[in-house]
């Protein structure tokens, strides 16, 4: 079989699909605590909606631009687009059989019910129709749809109302259809009015109540009915980068996202077929773009209640991270990195010895600069205040700050004007290239020598999703790292040539031919009969080259274990190809997010952290970064990780040949890696309280 037959790669999207249904799956899961299948039900409909946004857009604008190249897995884009329109449809389906059927009975068991309009008593109809007329009435607008009054420009995702009218009698035009915008200001479930003072949870869905209520926008008309739908559309944005001005170029794009082409029309299964055929051509969509689903909709929109209703007993024990280094007013955390470096594991590792770091570095009378790069952060980042604060106290501060992080852009535009404002140098990094590498160096002078200090990250600077996520980063002063630190930034921020580097690896650069070279030596070793594995953690496996790179490793006899958290195109066990490969996936309370990789090396294993997924866009348009752990200590602790991750048979799949994903048949006690990673960190820091009070210093 040669490696270009279209049977060795599954299809990328897919393959998102199947990840998908993982998440869906943990809304099944009755091990899971209500509220916590409740999110995950939520995450499903959000990921679909992205997966919509920019995957499902691209593929129909390849079917539009009349694209009849096959990617490495034979499909043409007009066969991905019905195999995935298919595949999105079965799960719609499941998704919505596990509202109905489980969610919300189970729920309403826990005395949190939601209820339609049309289904409340008489007075509390009363109370929601004065409710509609104080507080939704004033807020709505109607637009009519006719020859005079084209079809309104609706928000991407937004709920609207399509209304049929009879009509006016003996008027020039006569108009039958209009449309009710639903404000995204209003709350979309309203609560029952004294739920402070009940143990029970009753809302109302606000459309209902405006469905029921329509006809006050339509004096002396009759209505004959009202249907919800909602647009999705392409969240592609196209940017001229050589526009003198990149943050005003992209502003403007965001102001015209709005007008991007709809790729996706969803309505509730009461409309009836003549009028969802009408809002197909009025959005130029063909049959196969619309969904009718049986339930409310925009599940993701009862994602929020998962974390807002107040019932601890019905999600997943809270807990405290583990403090790394607490960094006291007189703590020296340079001090502790000239000792040794330092691992981070997220969540159960504060995020705050990040924060602390800068924040410290930003108030120390002894740091000259400090550099950094963000992707995303959160809305209220104290990690920004600490580089304002840093240039406010004489800092050298610079920031290479990405305004093309998708679904982030204007955010992260407001942080480069408020840092700009504040006399940080903002950077937004290198033509054509998204960056996407963590990093953070702190220069300092300490006696007549300058040291540097680094913080890299598989993960973003944000510390809300430094809660949900696992990622790792580490904390280190060993100077072939830090060098390296200081030459990446310099090619980020200046003119020059990518440089001679000891320890790191970016991409596009050189990654893709060390991964290569770190493979190779994996086949030799094996080929020679010297120890030989690999063992790799990431988000994503795409990239065809890395694939074949993988299949050629595997054909030598190198064993190699993949935990792959979503979208894999690779096919594990096929004989003579990949049946030293096998793929597993970890879904569970914690999004998997960090980046392993593991060269066993003869027996002398090399260890890596990295920002990168082996996709084409992370290898050839981003700025990505790979990091040695060098420190003995670290590479033990990573080790650990890996094994954990690998022993977990309660929420990780193993994957078959055809992308299918299933549990691991075990006969020993169940072990899962999120919660043994948890357990592990309650007992370090109570551990650690327990040796602080008894050396008298707690």
């Amino acid at each position: 079989m040669k490696f270009k037959d279209d049977a060795l790669y599954l299809n990328r999207g897919l393959s998102w699909l199947e990840f998908n249904q993982r998440v869906l799956d943990q809304a099944f899961d009755l091990e899971n605590p209500l509220l916590e299948r409740l999110k995950f039900l939520g995450i499903v409909s959000s990921n679909l909606d992205e997966f919509f946004e920019v995957h499902v857009a691209a593929i129909k604008q390849q079917c539009q631009h009349g694209g009849n190249k096959p990617l490495a897995d034979g499909f043409f884009p007009e066969e991905e687009f019905k195999a995935l329109s298919a595949r999105i449809r079965k799960q719609l389906a499941v998704q919505y059989q596990c509202w109905k059927e489980m969610i919300a009975p189970a729920l309403e068991q826990e005395k949190i019910t939601f209820h339609h309009y049309s289904d409340l008593a008489s007075a509390e109809q009363e109370y929601f129709k004065k409710y509609f007329e104080e507080f939704i009435f004033p807020m709505l607008t109607p637009l009519a749809v006719d020859p005079v009054h084209p079809f309104p420009q609706l928000p991407n995702l937004s709920l609207n109302v399509l209304v049929a009218l009879q009509g006016l009698q003996g008027e020039e035009i006569s108009t039958d259809l209009a449309v009710v915008p639903i404000p995204p200001t209003l709350p979309r479930l309203v609560p029952f009015p004294n739920e402070s003072e009940s143990e029970q949870c009753h809302f109302v869905f606000l459309e209902s109540i405006i469905q029921h209520h329509v006809g006050a926008l339509f004096y002396g008309v009759p209505v004959l009915g009202a249907h919800l739908f909602r647009i999705t559309r392409n969240s592609n944005l196209t940017i001229d980068e050589e526009e003198s001005d990149l943050l005003h170029a992209i502003e403007e794009e965001l102001r015209h996202v709005h007008r991007h082409a709809p790729i996706r029309l969803e309505v509730h299964h009461s409309c009836p077929e003549f009028l969802s055929e009408k809002l197909l051509r009025l959005l130029h969509l063909q049959k196969n773009d619309l969904y009718v689903l049986p339930d409310i909709l925009a599940l993701k929109q009862l994602l929020p209640l998962a974390f807002e209703i107040d019932r601890p007993d019905l999600r997943e024990k809270r807990f405290t991270p583990h403090t790394v280094l607490s960094l006291k007013e007189e703590a020296d955390i340079f001090w502790h990195l000239r000792k040794g470096d330092i691992l981070l594991h997220h969540p159960y590792d504060s995020f705050q010895t990040v924060l602390d770091f800068l924040g410290h570095a930003a108030e120390d009378p002894h740091t000259l600069a400090i550099k950094q790069t963000l992707y995303r952060t959160s809305h209220d980042s104290p990690l920004v205040a600490s580089l304002i604060t840093a240039a406010q106290n004489g800092k050298q501060v610079t920031v290479v700050i990405e305004l093309k992080a998708r679904f982030d852009e204007a955010s992260n535009i407001k942080w480069a004007r408020m840092m700009r404002d504040a006399g940080v140098n903002v950077i937004y990094g290198i033509s054509g290239l998204k960056t996407h590498a963590k990093a953070m160096l702190v220069v300092r002078q300490e006696g007549e020598v300058i040291r540097r200090y680094v913080h890299l990250s598989t993960g973003n600077y944000h510390p809300t999703t430094a809660r949900l996520y696992t990622d790792l980063g580490l904390l280190t002063a060993d100077q072939r790292i830090t060098d390296d630190v200081a030459a990446m930034f310099n090619m980020l921020t200046g003119v020059s040539r990518f440089p001679e580097l000891q320890t790191l690896t970016l991409a596009p650069y050189n990654m893709k031919e060390k991964l290569f070279q770190l493979l190779n030596r994996e086949s030799e070793h094996a080929r020679c009969g010297r120890p030989a594995g690999v063992m790799i953690k990431m988000n994503a496996l795409v990239e065809e080259s890395m694939i074949m790179a993988l299949y050629r490793a595997s054909q030598m006899g190198v064993r190699i274990r993949l935990l792959i958290r979503g979208t894999c195109c690779l096919r594990p066990g096929i004989l003579g190809v990949s049946d030293n490969i096998e793929v597993r996936s970890i879904v569970g309370r914690f999004l998997e997010h960090s980046r392993i990789l593991r060269f066993e090396n003869g027996g002398n294993p090399e260890l890596f952290l990295s920002s990168a997924d082996w996709m084409p866009r992370n290898l050839f348009r981003r700025v990505e970064i790979s990091f040695p752990l060098l420190h003995p200590g670290v590479q033990a602790h990573i080790e650990e990780i890996l094994e954990w991750f690998w022993k977990d048979n309660v929420k990780a799949r193993i994957m078959d040949q055809d992308g299918n994903y299933h549990r691991l048949s075990s006969v020993s006690e169940p072990f899962n890696a999120q919660q043994a990673f948890l357990e592990d960190a309650q007992r370090r820091r109570l551990g650690e309280a327990s040796s602080q009070l008894a050396a008298g210093s707690w």
